[in-house]
C-alpha cells in the first residue's frame, strides 16, 4: 500500500538511472516483489534482474555514505599536526635489532605525512601475521611523544598489552610508559588514571579498560588500536568520540589521529565497504630470513604419530604449541578440555616439560606461563585458542591444531602465525577428526596450499560470508537484504564514485538514503 500511495522517493541521481537503464524504486520494488511471469529465473536467482541491480545498488550506496559521512564528520574536526625529527627517526631505526622491509618503511612514510597535518589521520595497517605492525606503530608514538602529547595503544588481550608495554618500555624508556589493564584496582588504578589525566606518561597501553568512563586523556594526540576486527564498526566510532581530550571539547574539537592495525587480512570487497570511512596500507612483505611454515593436514587416527614429532622436536631443543578448541561449548568446557589433554600429554611425553593455559586462569598466571616458554623453562605449551593474537616466541616452531575443521580459516592463519618467527623451518599440523565434510577438505587444503593470509582471507570471505568474518559484533553493519559483497564486488568503485557525487552535489539525500537501508524497521516509509 505504502509503495501505491507514492510514500518513496528516489534518491538516485538521474544520470546514474541513466547510465545503468535503472527503473525507478517503486517499479523495482513492485517488480521485485511480483516479477513478470516470463522472466529468467536463473537470472533473478542470481540478482541480475535490472529491478534487483537497481535495488543492490542502492543498498551498497547506503551502506558506503554512512561511512564515508563518519569520516567527513571526524575530518571537520582538528588534530595535532605531529612532525618526527629526522635524528630521532635514524637513531631509532638504527638501534633496532633487525632491519625495516621496504614494506615497514613505506607504510611508515605514509603514516608520517598523515600525521603532518592538522586533519585526522583514519589509517588502517593489514599486515600478515608476524610482519611486524608493532614497530610502524612505534614510530608514531615516538613522533607524538617527541611533542610532548600522548599515545594510546589498546589491544583486545591483556597477553598483547603486556607484550605491546615490554616493547615499547624498550622503544620508549620505561619512565615514559603505563600499562592500564582490567586488573588494575583500587589504590593502584587511581594513582594510574592520576598520572594519565596529569600527562605524567605519554603512552598509555591497555585493553578495553582504557575506554572507560573514568580514563581521561591530558593530551591524546594518537590513538593505536590493535586486531580491530574484535572491537567492531559500532566500537570503533566510539574510540573516535572517547578520543576527544577535554580541551578539544572547548577549542572546536580536537581529535586524536588514528591508526587500526590488523593481521586479519581484508579482501578488497570488505575493505571498500565494511572499512570505507577508512585509508588503508599493506605490509605485505615479511622479514628477511622468515621460511614459510610447512602446513600438514592429518586425522586424529595419526594422533600417535604427532606425539612421537613432538618429542622428537623437543629433543633436540625446539618448542612447540598445543592447541585445543571447542569452538560451540562454553569456555568452562574448553579449558576442561584442555586440562584433560595436557594431562594425557604429560603422560605420554615423561621427558618434556607441559605447561597448561587457557582463557580462565588469572591474567598474572598466563602471563607467568608464557614468560616461562619464552624463557625456554617449557618445552610443550598445551593452550586454548587464547594464544591466537600476539604471543611471539621465536624459538617455537611446531604447531598442532586438534579439531582444525571447527575454526574458521583466518583463525587458524592466525594461530598458525604463532610459529616461523624464527630462522628455523616451521610447521604446523591441523588435526581433523574424521569424517570430513568436502567443505572441511576444501578449507583446509587452503592452508596446506597457502601462507598468504590474503588468499586465505579471500576463501574465508568465499565460505563463510562477510558477517562472519568481520566477527559477530560487527554483523549489524555487513547483515545485507539484497546486496552481497563477494557477488557484487563488479559494483563497488561506481557505487563509491556516486556516494561522492551525492556527498557533495545532492547531501540532502544521504540521510533518507541511509536511514531507508540501515535505519529502524520503519525504514521504507520514513524517506
Amino acid at each position: 500500500d505504502k509503495v501505491n500511495q507514492g510514500h518513496l522517493v528516489d534518491w538516485l541521481p538521474a544520470s546514474v538511472m541513466q547510465q545503468y537503464k535503472f527503473p525507478d524504486l517503486v517499479s523495482a520494488l513492485l517488480s521485485v516483489h511480483r516479477p513478470d511471469k516470463d522472466a529468467d529465473v536463473r537470472r533473478l536467482n542470481q540478482c541480475q534482474s535490472k529491478p534487483q541491480q537497481r535495488l543492490l545498488f542502492e543498498e551498497l550506496l547506503a551502506h558506503q555514505l554512512s561511512l564515508l559521512q563518519a569520516r567527513q564528520i571526524i575530518r571537520k574536526n582538528r588534530a595535532a599536526k605531529i612532525v618526527l625529527d629526522k635524528k630521532v627517526h635514524r637513531d631509532f631505526v638504527d638501534q633496532l635489532p633487525f632491519q625495516l622491509t621496504a614494506a615497514q618503511e613505506s607504510v611508515i612514510a605514509e603514516i608520517l605525512a598523515d600525521i603532518d597535518s592538522e586533519q585526522p589521520m583514519l589509517r588502517l595497517v593489514q599486515g600478515d601475521v608476524g610482519s611486524g605492525k608493532t614497530v610502524v606503530a612505534a614510530m608514531a608514538a615516538l613522533a607524538v611523544v617527541g611533542h610532548g602529547l600522548q599515545v594510546a595503544i589498546m589491544a583486545p588481550t591483556e597477553i598483547l598489552a603486556e607484550q605491546h608495554y615490554n616493547n615499547f618500555c624498550q622503544w620508549m624508556g620505561a619512565d615514559n610508559c603505563l600499562l592500564l589493564t582490567g586488573k588494575d584496582k583500587g589504590k593502584n588504578r587511581e594513582y594510574k588514571l592520576e598520572q594519565i589525566a596529569g600527562g605524567d606518561c605519554l603512552v598509555i597501553i591497555g585493553t578495553h579498560a582504557l575506554f572507560q568512563e573514568a580514563v581521561v586523556f591530558k593530551d591524546l594526540a594518537l590513538l593505536v588500536v590493535d586486531e580491530q576486527h574484535r572491537f567492531g564498526v559500532h566500537q570503533r566510532l566510539a574510540l573516535r568520540e572517547k578520543g576527544v581530550n577535554a580541551e578539544g571539547d572547548r577549542d572546536g574539537g580536537s581529535v586524536p589521529h588514528q591508526l587500526i592495525m590488523t593481521a586479519t587480512p581484508i579482501p578488497r570487497s570488505l575493505a571498500m565497504t565494511a572499512y570505507a570511512d577508512l585509508d588503508y596500507s599493506v605490509i605485505d612483505e615479511l622479514p628477511a630470513g622468515r621460511k614459510p611454515v610447512k602446513t600438514v593436514v592429518v586425522s586424529t587416527a595419526r594422533r600417535q604419530e604427532v606425539i612421537q614429532r613432538i618429542e622428537k622436536a623437543c629433543e633436540q631443543g625446539e618448542q612447540a604449541y598445543w592447541v585445543c578448541t571447542l569452538v560451540e561449548e562454553s569456555e568452562f568446557l574448553q579449558c576442561q578440555a584442555a586440562e584433560v589433554t595436557a594431562e594425557q600429554l604429560t603422560a605420554d611425553l615423561a621427558r618434556v616439560r607441559i605447561a597448561l593455559v587457557h582463557g580462565r586462569m588469572k591474567a598474572a598466571e598466563k602471563q607467568a606461563v608464557i614468560d616461562d616458554f619464552k624463557n625456554k623453562k617449557i618445552d610443550l605449551l598445551v593452550a586454548t585458542t587464547v594464544i591466537e593474537v600476539g604471543v611471539d616466541v621465536p624459538n617455537a616452531s611446531l604447531m598442532v591444531i586438534e579439531n582444525a575443521e571447527r575454526l574458521g580459516l583466518a583463525q587458524l592463519h592466525q594461530l598458525r602465525g604463532r610459529v616461523g618467527r624464527g630462522a628455523k623451518q616451521s610447521a604446523c599440523v591441523l588435526m581433523y577428526q574424521p569424517p570430513l565434510s568436502e567443505q572441511g577438505k576444501q578449507r583446509l587444503a587452503i592452508l596446506r596450499e597457502t601462507n598468504d593470509g590474503f588468499k586465505v582471507a579471500e576463501k574465508d570471505l568465499e565460505i563463510r560470508g562477510p558477517g562472519e568474518v568481520l566477527g559477530t559484533r560487527q554483523t549489524g553493519l555487513m547483515q545485507m537484504r539484497i546486496a552481497d559483497i563477494v557477488r557484487d564486488e563488479h559494483w563497488f568503485d561506481e557505487v563509491r564514485k556516486t556516494a561522492m557525487i551525492i556527498l557533495e552535489k545532492h547531501p540532502q539525500a544521504v540521510r533518507p538514503l541511509v536511514r531507508r537501508w540501515l535505519g529502524k524497521a520503519d525504514r521504507f516509509v520514513h524517506v
